[in-house]
């Protein structure tokens, strides 16, 4: 069949696109759903806790994925920075995940327990204070805002029921906790959080 006759023909050319596309889809897709490694939590990996739970809608919120990404990738510069390469299984409770795509910032997938939440507080209240060439911008309403925990719950709720999350109704009900607990608070917990062992990511 020579070039001609398909790009003459634009019905013969949707169909040939769409079998092509149709193609490298299985591909791609097939061996995700046969890969355990992929759906499986990574050691360590677990639900977030309600007020990390909280504090990872207030990260999506405000943006912080667009200047932060969460993944490290298997090169040596990135491994010797940010600590062990991201694996599937690091993200199967993110929803969505959080890898982004441009660093501004610096890559958070292994924050936790690096800093003081005092010092996460001061730079997330003006980030010149701790870090003088920051370009990043103040969030001091952070502090003043509090967490919907009626929300969260349903949010809980939403992911055990129809993504499969493993909640359990104690985990659900800890939201309760989390009346009068500002935004700054829970996006502190969630960044504490992230690539500890025994934290969600």
């Amino acid at each position: 069949m020579s070039h001609e006759v398909v790009e003459k023909n634009i019905g013969l050319m949707a169909v040939l696109i769409l079998i092509v596309i149709s193609i490298g889809g299985l591909v791609e897709i097939v061996p995700l759903m046969y890969a355990r490694d992929t759906t499986e939590p990574a050691p360590g990996v677990e639900p977030y806790p309600a007020i990390e739970f909280a504090g990872r809608d207030v990260y999506v919120s405000e943006g912080c994925y667009g200047c932060h990404s969460q993944q490290i990738r298997p090169f040596r510069a990135e491994t010797e920075r940010y600590g062990d390469y991201s694996v599937a299984g690091d993200f199967v409770y993110d929803r969505p995940f959080q890898w982004g795509s441009k660093r501004t910032g610096p890559d958070l997938a292994r924050v936790g327990g690096v800093y003081t939440d005092d010092w996460h507080y001061v730079h997330l209240i003006n980030p010149r204070d701790v870090v003088p060439q920051s370009n990043m911008p103040a969030y001091p309403w952070l502090a003043e805002r509090t967490v919907n925990a009626e929300q969260v719950a349903r949010s809980m709720r939403a992911q055990q029921k129809y993504l499969g999350v493993p909640y359990t109704e104690e985990d659900i009900a800890a939201a309760d906790a989390l009346e009068g607990v500002t935004e700054m608070e829970a996006l502190i917990a969630y960044l504490q959080g992230l690539g500890v062992p025994g934290g969600a990511n």
